[in-house]
């Protein structure tokens, strides 16, 4: 910890040595006004230029304390006299920096807020379309192969991730006595917490070997067998947390992020090589340069949320507060919008799923429709049936009246299954 410490007053201390050269060796523009004002100085943390007497000058906060925001401003006032505001206790040169982190608190609180239920949105709404994908895998027997079958069990792993992940979100993270009190339910739940993500990782990997095997290796997928994937996917390492709130601190955190980082590390390595051979068939069939990488960098944005090695491309956080917040957002996105991703792109967005559904959607208005004809031509000879039994209850004189609301009825019953057979024609 104390070696973290010095590392992170280091670089505050080196940008500070920096900033005062800069200021002290006329980087910064001089203005000369008219009149009263106070010469350029350096307060230890910024550079104040020179300003008119009677004003405030003001600038953002510096970026390189973390408990500092630097859209806040900071103010230094200069006397009338044309010196520089002095603090009454002190009688020292004096910088208003209270607003730096008067907010910061409260700012945090409100961004770990968004987090969390944007965590818990893009959870639920992962486990609602990859229920809605897994339906469709199981429903249609036509697109079953070993590709599909692999998709369910990421699909699978991705649904059980999401579930211990919300169970410890609302269950535990919110609820400070639960955790105080490490009852063994919550650390059985941190048990399966962490293997479900580990499970989710290493059928990302197993798709990247499948589709290695089936690209580079030019290996039939038929020709593969599935159990060995079944063993890897399903066969990650957990541990039994000693209490319920796991700390970062703990080595035993490696256990399972070890082995994850190693298939990301593999399957970017994957990636790599399976965009290789994706360019070089392109550049085979001898189409524009601009057509051929486009179609390698769609092929390779597909790939990314189903290998999960967005975390290998950008795996550190920025320093910068505004840039680190982008990050910040970006990977939450990726990281639990993940299952919906990879649902959309592999499931709704897939040719043979959108082909199925259509037939399937096809099938069923024909036999919507037919059953619409025969229910109509049911009802038109029954009521035609019993118009002609009614025949003989009129009087003589009614005779023809009847015979030609028979006919009639009959003749439209004729043009009702006529029009309905156009229809469907």
């Amino acid at each position: 910890t104390e070696k973290n410490m010095s590392e992170d007053s280091r670089k505050p201390l080196l940008y500070c040595c920096q900033e005062n050269y800069r200021c002290s060796h006329q980087d910064y523009i001089t203005f000369k006004f008219l009149g009263l004002y106070c010469n350029r100085t350096w307060d230890g943390w910024l550079c104040w230029d020179d300003t008119p007497a009677g004003e405030n000058a003001g600038q953002n906060c510096p970026d390189y304390f973390q408990d500092f925001d630097p859209t806040e401003i900071a103010t230094k006032y200069c006397e009338k006299t044309g010196t520089w505001f002095r603090h009454p206790e002190t009688n020292r040169t004096w910088s208003n920096y209270t607003r730096c982190n008067s907010f910061t608190n409260e700012k945090r609180k409100v961004s770990c807020l968004d987090f969390y239920y944007m965590t818990i949105v893009g959870h639920i709404l992962s486990m609602v379309s990859l229920l809605i994908s897994l339906g469709i895998f199981f429903h249609f027997k036509s697109l079953s192969c070993q590709r599909i079958t692999l998709h369910k069990n990421l699909f699978c792993s991705y649904v059980l991730n999401s579930v211990f992940t919300l169970a410890h979100l609302i269950a535990v993270v919110p609820d400070r006595e639960l955790v105080k009190k490490d009852p063994v339910s919550c650390k059985v739940l941190q048990f399966f917490h962490q293997y479900t993500m580990g499970c989710n990782y290493f059928w990302m990997l197993c798709e990247g070997i499948y589709l290695h095997t089936l690209i580079v290796v030019a290996v039939f997928a038929e020709e593969q067998r599935l159990h060995w994937y079944y063993l890897l996917g399903w066969a990650p390492i957990s541990y039994y947390a000693k209490i319920c709130w796991i700390s970062v601190d703990t080595y035993l955190l490696y256990i399972v992020h070890g082995p994850v980082m190693a298939a990301l590390l593999v399957n970017f390595f994957f990636l790599l090589n399976i965009v290789r051979v994706l360019v070089t068939k392109l550049r085979d069939t001898h189409r524009a340069e601009s057509n051929m990488y486009m179609k390698a960098v769609r092929a390779t944005l597909i790939l990314v949320p189903l290998l999960g090695i967005q975390f290998v491309i950008f795996p550190w956080r920025p320093e910068n507060k505004l840039a680190g917040e982008i990050y910040d957002y970006i990977m939450h996105i990726l990281m639990h919008y993940q299952g919906l991703l990879v649902a959309i792109i592999f499931c709704f967005f897939n040719g043979e799923v959108q082909g199925t559904l259509k037939r399937q959607w096809m099938q069923y208005k024909t036999q919507w429709g037919q059953r619409r004809r025969d229910h109509c031509s049911t009802r038109s000879t029954s009521y035609t049936a019993t118009s002609l039994t009614e025949v003989p209850v009129f009087l003589n004189h009614r005779d023809s009246n009847s015979e030609h609301l028979n006919g009639k009825y009959i003749h439209d019953s004729e043009l009702v299954a006529l029009k309905s057979g156009d229809t469907s024609a």
